[in-house]
């Protein structure tokens, strides 16, 4: 018996028994290589993951990689136009009904536009991101409020950069985004805060900030680099699972550091 088909059966024995186990939890932005790290981590806590991208080729290579790998948990996907609100709502409305609930969501969409000083911004990027990392923030928030509150467990989590905290000359555009939908999120935490009276917050919104993210694509084609400060993937993965380890109230409304703060 291989190495390789040991690790699967073992993991499939530990995915009833995770940390997770009888969540379900919607990745946005699941395609890329911090989605297939999210992924895969939150199946092997026990989750029923259920991811989102706008590259179908791209989001069903991550779903077989994460199925496989966690031994088989259930692990699904579907492409989805989180630029139509009420795209984004159907898919809210339809894990709860295929899966009764929906306990997370974790978003990643990512995208970034820079140049080499201010003057030289260009508003066309600032258009671009505006609706990667401002407009898909507002439609999954909105979609997944009502599930999510009705949820024990519900986790909101936004991904995003330090430069929103301290921008710089040249990445006004990205560093604004990235800010806005920060402060659009702290909103949404605000809504479960009252949501849950004097009894406190049974769900949460919170971002994970960090520096920026490497891979093991990214290491190998650049041998030498140091990517000082940079977040891997899998450690995000790690951290993101994590935070249903935590009380509702001790991470609604916050920013949870992953890199050091500017």
């Amino acid at each position: 018996m291989s190495d390789r088909t040991t690790t699967a059966q073992e993991a499939k024995r530990m995915v009833g028994n995770g940390a997770l186990s009888g969540a379900v939890i919607a990745v946005a932005g699941a395609g890329g290589p911090a989605g297939r790290a999210t992924l895969l981590r939150l199946a092997e806590a026990g989750a029923t993951v259920v991811g989102a991208d706008n590259d179908p080729e791209r989001l069903a290579e991550a779903v077989d990689a994460a199925s496989y790998a966690s031994g088989g948990a259930t692990v699904t996907g579907e492409p989805v136009d989180l630029l139509d609100l009420e795209s984004t709502r159907d898919w809210a409305a339809h894990i709860e009904k295929d899966f009764g609930r929906v306990d997370g969501l974790v978003h990643l969409v990512g995208g970034w536009r820079g140049s080499e000083t201010f003057i030289k911004s260009s508003l066309d990027d600032w258009d671009f991101l505006e609706l990667l990392l401002i407009r898909t923030v507002q439609h999954t928030s909105l979609a997944f409020f009502e599930g999510l509150q009705r949820s024990e467990r519900g986790r909101y989590l936004l991904i995003s950069a330090a430069g929103a905290t301290k921008p710089t000359a040249g990445n006004a555009s990205y560093a604004a985004a990235k800010a806005a939908a920060e402060a659009w999120t702290l909103a949404l935490a605000d809504a479960f805060r009252k949501a849950g009276g004097a009894d406190g917050p049974t769900s949460a919104a919170a971002i994970l900030v960090v520096k920026a993210l490497v891979h093991e694509a990214m290491r190998a084609e650049r041998p030498n680099a140091k990517f000082a400060g940079f977040t891997d993937v899998k450690d995000l993965a790690e951290a993101i699972a994590g935070v249903w380890d935590k009380p509702a109230a001790e991470v609604n409304g916050n920013r949870l550091w992953l890199t050091e703060k500017p």
